[in-house]
């Protein structure tokens, strides 16, 4: 059967052989000829360039010298015997060069005398430079070959490094990987209007190019081309997931808006509701009576009014004779949602009712019987609502907040739990996404988003001080405790750690009692060590007004609602990522009058993290912010998106090459929306290439 040079296994490659390509397997995931060549440079060197030995004063620092090699001798015996070269440039300058393996080998093919080009990382001892097993090669064979300024650096591992693929081995292999192929071997699978319209090389250039490039133009038109493809082919996957889900998921219809949602509209409505808020009940209601399944992920800002949204579509559903639920992370945030939306819907003969791991027994028995009844409009809960005895006569509605909070598996049995159709799915989040990753990790999902606070809410005030202000800042939390209010001060360890020698909440507690005795204050206490029942005891305490501190860890982070408390301070501030800053601020400021947010960080802060605590310091956008974090610390590390998959890309990045990201999902959506199937002649190699290379998403939307 004929293998395309492209796929065959990369021991065919030559020099590569079983050893080594156990190895790449191994270290990299490199099993085919494709895969060496799109494990893609990590950076490039200039090697025209040298420096004078005289002129190194670094050590760790990076040189390329030409000169002598005057003489090799070993030196030293058993373990720690190795080979000495004396080397010495045309300046007078010496370095010695050091071989503790492979040592034969140099002794017989680089004779002393001859001059040749070294190349490797400098090392001092005392008064003298050495390189430890550097790259090196005939001046006359180096200046024969050097037609580029650009030699590519491949990642690499000591085990790589030890069994001779280190970087210049990879080049080795590489280059020849690429002698082997001609342009037929590496078939082009984009349309040739679309390479025409981009301006974009071919793919068997652009894999020749990237690795050696002969100019800096060329270098620029293949990383284009193939960044360009990464997130074409990754985003025409997504919204093929999309366009299949839309199609293959029926949905209930809700065809009316009736009693339960006019009554509560012109009613009951506690205030004005936001354009932003209208525009998104809109585009929920256009999911809900469409006849496909709803998959969207409603995003707003701390306080923007996503539970006063999600209300209103479950009122929707109960006027269409649906049962609805409501997920929330924690027993406190459910009995929160079950609290205020219990209050809201006084008056309307619904029946809301909440479950969670602490009810039990008859009372428990009781209310599994009267969902299976239909009799319970609205459920809220924890985790307990995905529970295998927990059955609904029609559930049309299933809301997740805080969606991160909960793993995939938890997620996808509540989606089972419809029954002729499975339900409406709206998942809520606080936590800001750039939209560079709604095209990624929601790519298959709707997305609304509420970018307006209720009128009458003040932005946060936030400050940035050090130990120095520390009396300030005490003497602050006193004024506003005096006036009634409550304050947080959270830190980011629970024990004292030497390595960051940071506060502590331990410290901080003892420290805090002296500055605010006992009985005059009263302080609570919660973190990540505590039970469920322990952390539950101390939060009532603070939510009823029973204590005036709370010291806490992250736990706090999301969902508690207490509008008395007007004042967050942050220890070690400079610890933290920026959402989760925002997060944190994001707990006071619920209530009509000024809150404060106090950022305490160390004297010496570094360059990024000036720029994270003044980007709180200059605004309060929770999206600003994040598009700030994105590019500070990597769609990884952005709160709450660990879990949902975002892709590993080759070449691409998400924050330099939004732009392309952005051009490829238009490109991709009107592709698809003429095209569906990619069956037209201009895409038939397209699909080919995205059958066999370019594996489908999973079904996010589905656990969502």
């Amino acid at each position: 059967m004929f293998v395309p040079i492209l796929d065959r296994d990369v021991t065919f490659v030559k020099g590569v052989g079983p050893n080594k390509s156990s190895l790449l397997n191994d270290e990299l995931g490199i099993h085919t000829v494709r895969d060496l060549l799109t494990d893609f440079p990590s950076r490039y060197e200039d090697r025209t360039q040298f420096r004078k030995i005289a002129d190194i004063n670094n050590n760790g620092e990076v040189v390329q010298v030409k000169g002598t090699l005057k003489s090799l001798a070993s030196v030293g015996s058993a373990r720690k015997k190795r080979l000495v070269g004396q080397f010495e440039d045309d300046y007078g300058g010496k370095i010695e060069l050091v071989w503790f393996r492979s040592t034969k080998w140099i002794k017989d093919n680089l004779p002393a005398g001859a001059q040749y080009v070294v190349y490797g990382r400098v090392n001092r001892f005392g008064r003298k430079l050495n390189i430890a097993h550097p790259e090196i090669e005939r001046l006359s064979q180096h200046q024969a070959k050097q037609t580029s300024t650009f030699v590519p650096v491949y990642r690499s591992t000591e085990r790589l490094n030890a069994s001779g693929l280190d970087s210049k081995g990879r080049r080795k292999a590489v280059l020849n990987a690429l002698k082997m192929l001609k342009a037929d071997d590496v078939p082009e699978h984009l349309p040739t209007y679309l390479m025409e319209k981009l301006h974009l090389m071919s793919y068997y250039e652009a894999l020749k190019r990237i690795h050696f490039p002969r100019n800096n133009e060329e270098l620029l038109e293949a990383e284009k081309r193939l960044r360009f493809d990464e997130l074409f082919t990754l985003q025409l996957s997504i919204v093929r997931q999309y366009k299949a889900n839309k199609a293959a998921h029926k949905g209930h219809v809700f065809a009316s808006i009736g009693q339960y949602f006019n009554s509560f509209y012109h009613d009951k409505l506690p205030f004005e509701l936001t354009n932003a808020q209208k525009r998104v009940i809109k585009e929920i209601r256009q999911d809900l009576k469409s006849g496909t399944q709803m998959n969207r992920l409603l995003q707003g800002d701390v306080g923007s009014g996503k539970t006063m949204v999600a209300l209103m579509t479950m009122l929707i559903a109960i006027d269409n004779g649906f049962q609805t639920c409501l997920m929330a992370p924690t027993e406190i945030l459910a009995q929160q949602h079950y609290e205020s939306i219990r209050e809201m819907i006084k008056g309307l003969g619904l029946r809301v009712t909440i479950l969670t791991g602490s009810i039990k027994g008859k009372v428990r028995q009781e209310l599994l019987k009267l969902l299976r009844l239909g009799e319970i409009h609205i459920l809220i809960g924890t985790h307990a609502l995905i529970e295998a005895p927990v059955k609904y006569k029609n559930l049309g509605l299933a809301i997740i907040d805080e969606q991160h909070r909960f793993g995939v598996a938890q997620r996808a049995r509540l989606w089972e739990k419809g029954k002729t159709y499975y339900p409406h799915i709206l998942v809520m989040t606080a936590t800001p996404i750039p939209r560079t990753l709604h095209m990624t990790i929601y790519g298959d999902l709707d997305v609304s988003v509420i970018d307006e606070l209720p009128p009458g809410r003040k932005p946060v005030v936030t400050r940035h001080k050090t130990e120095y202000h520390r009396p300030q800042v005490i003497e602050f939390m006193r004024k506003e405790i005096a006036t009634g209010h409550q304050v947080y001060v959270v830190y980011p360890l629970i024990e004292e750690s030497e390595k960051l020698q940071l506060e502590d909440l331990n410290n901080g507690y003892e420290r805090l009692l002296q500055d605010f005795p006992k009985p005059e204050y009263q302080i609570s206490v919660v973190h990540g060590r505590m039970s469920q029942d322990e952390k539950d005891f101390e939060m009532n305490r603070f939510v009823e007004g029973k204590t005036h501190i709370m010291v806490a860890t992250t736990v706090i982070e999301v969902g508690v609602n207490i509008p008395n408390a007007s004042v967050m301070v942050i220890e070690n501030s400079e610890r933290f990522g920026l959402s989760q800053l925002h997060q944190l601020r994001g707990r006071v400021g619920r209530g009509a009058k000024q809150s404060y947010c106090i950022l305490m960080t160390s004297f010496r802060l570094t360059e990024e993290g000036k720029e994270r605590i003044q980007t709180m310091v200059d605004t309060t956008d929770g999206f600003e912010i994040a598009e700030v974090d994105l590019r500070l610390r990597g769609p990884g590390s952005i709160q709450g998106t660990q879990q949902s998959g975002i892709p590993t890309l080759k070449i691409a990045n998400l924050v330099r090459d939004h732009q392309i990201m952005r051009t490829a999902r238009e490109i991709a959506m009107r592709i698809l929306d003429k095209d569906p199937g990619l069956l037209s002649p201009h895409h038939e190699k397209l699909r080919h290439y995205m059958e066999k290379y370019v594996d489908t998403p999973e079904d996010w939307s589905k656990i969502s």
